[in-house]
């Protein structure tokens, strides 16, 4: 069950919203909401508190229920449990969205419960596959996440910019192939840090690498091409934290990104502008 700890503030600005332009709210964790005047796309919801991750502790707010809302489609990146989490996109299927995965994220899932996904309502999707959600035309890539089964990474198009989520990707060649091929102009990619994971099977703690670090997360963006990079998933977990405001120093050497936009939870951006629109509670 989700529990919404900001109630449904959140749930009400985003639909409330004018939307002029693509405009996308940060979740947490790597969830996002893509929005237009006529389209709504969640990508990798999750808010749930780590109950089916014992060892992982959530670190920020869940800021809505997703009960509260609807939605045309979901897209899932891969089959861990911070990406493919019935709890919190069954809710947001239940009028005419699907939701779009790959194959191994229904039959493999990170997720000991039902699916609670009717089979109707289930696309599986492939490396370059192409498909229409409103007025977005979403592009499916390929991703570089040794910790996963299948992968894959998400360009979404609409004629007022592009998006791409990497989910967790780390650095791949498919980031030259995306940047040559489309002119993206924000990216979510996921930093985080090395830190301690406790293995609930052996009750022992060790040592593991999640996401990318400073160097390898600057070096993608550049091979995306992309103007504006909005670092994710490092505040999420407790034990892989890591700051985002060194990135600056990174990307000095390189084109790109042109802007590092240190986008919070409850944050949106609009695709034709620079910079961070905060939530309206905040300001």
């Amino acid at each position: 069950m989700v529990h919404a700890t900001w109630d449904d503030w959140l749930v009400e600005e985003v639909e409330n919203t004018n939307t002029y332009s693509l405009s996308v709210w940060y979740l947490g964790c790597n969830g996002f909401i893509l929005r237009t005047d006529t389209t709504t796309v969640f990508i990798d919801p999750y808010f749930g508190s780590g109950e089916h991750r014992p060892y992982a502790i959530r670190m920020i707010p869940v800021p809505m229920d997703p009960a509260d809302t609807t939605c045309d489609a979901v897209l899932v990146t891969h089959e861990h449990v911070d990406h493919m989490h019935p709890p919190s996109h069954a809710p947001l299927l239940e009028e005419d969205a699907r939701i779009y995965a790959p194959k191994t994220s229904y039959e493999d899932p990170d997720y000991d419960g039902d699916l609670r996904v009717p089979a109707a309502k289930r696309a599986v999707v492939d490396v370059d596959d192409t498909f229409e959600v409103g007025d977005l035309t979403v592009h499916v890539r390929g991703a570089n996440d040794p910790d996963a089964k299948e992968p894959v990474s998400y360009v979404v198009e609409h004629e007022s910019g592009t998006f791409y989520h990497g989910g967790d990707s780390r650095y791949t060649e498919t980031f030259e192939d995306v940047g040559a091929e489309f002119d993206v102009d924000a990216s979510a990619l996921a930093y985080g840090t090395r830190g301690r994971f406790f293995d609930g099977e052996s009750g022992q703690a060790r040592s593991t690498t999640n996401y990318m670090n400073g160097n390898q997360i600057i070096k993608s963006a550049n091979a995306l091409s992309t103007d504006r990079l909005l670092p994710t998933h490092y505040d999420f977990w407790k034990g892989w934290n890591a700051d985002p405001t060194g990135l600056h120093e990174h990307a000095t050497s390189y084109r790109y990104p042109k802007s590092i936009e240190m986008i919070r939870v409850g944050d949106r951006i609009d695709i034709q502008e620079y910079g961070i629109k905060p939530p309206m509670y905040t300001q």
